[in-house]
């Protein structure tokens, strides 16, 4: 499933509301520094010069999409970067961020601007300047153990370790959402399981650790790459999100 627009929908999205979806990544394939098994976008495809939209591109698409939204018949809650991979990959992120605040300032101020970002680019200075301008940080952290990490999101940098994750995410003062993606199965004869007893005392230590404003979990919703995966039921989700709320940490279940 990929997206083959600059600025799609708006749709309506099961963790964030109504959408106005906003894809810098290439049009034609995913780009990611992950390749995980649940993708919904499918696996990554070795391209020797991807094609990403330009940063005059994008300001044009969303603003094409905000100067005709009839904001009197219908709300906007958010301006969404997600999509077709990572988008902090993009070169010019930074500005297409500042673009998108100023646009958004000018045509729908109560609108929010969010990120979907897997953590990885959060080790260079100009990715975190963007992600502070924007009104939700929202930060993948699918284990907090680096075996379960790397089975399920086969980082392109086998190097990548969680704690080099943690420490990333800890430059936002708790000031972001941890979004997690709960589910189980096999992929290369490895058993993936991020919801043992094992996995879960880590992933809670984690979030104790980094006390984000907020944590998302979900389950995976559409086909996935890899076949055999199975979802995660609603009850077993609320048993996950149960010792964090007795703590008083905010949990989006998207089950």
């Amino acid at each position: 499933m990929l997206f083959n627009d600059i600025a799609y929908g708006p749709i309506h999205s099961r963790r964030l509301g109504v959408s106005l979806g906003m894809e810098i990544m290439p049009l034609e394939h995913k780009l990611c520094t992950f390749n995980c098994v649940y993708c919904e976008c499918g696996w990554n495809e070795p391209v020797a010069h991807p094609k990403l939209p330009t940063r005059e591109e994008v300001k044009a698409a969303l603003e094409a999409k905000l100067s005709t939204f009839d904001f009197q018949q219908a709300k906007l809650d958010v301006i969404t970067f997600s999509g077709n991979g990572e988008p902090t990959l993009h070169p010019d992120f930074n500005g297409i961020i500042r673009d998108t605040c100023a646009l958004r300032d000018r045509y729908c101020p109560s609108t929010k601007v969010s990120v979907l970002s897997n953590s990885t680019q959060l080790g260079r200075k100009n990715i975190v300047e963007a992600l502070w301008l924007c009104d939700n940080r929202i930060l993948k952290l699918d284990a907090a153990t680096d075996e379960m990490m790397r089975r399920i999101d086969m980082p392109v940098n086998d190097q990548l370790t969680v704690e080099t994750l943690i420490n990333w995410l800890a430059q936002f003062n708790g000031d972001f959402t941890l979004q997690t993606c709960f589910l189980r199965g096999e992929h290369d004869g490895k058993i993936i399981d991020n919801t043992t007893p094992k996995e879960l005392n880590a992933w809670y230590r984690t979030i104790e650790r980094l006390r984000p404003k907020q944590v998302m979990i979900y389950v995976i919703d559409r086909k996935t790459p890899e076949e055999h995966l199975e979802k995660i039921s609603p009850d077993e989700m609320e048993q996950i999100a149960a010792p964090l709320r007795e703590k008083g940490v905010p949990v989006i279940i998207s089950a």
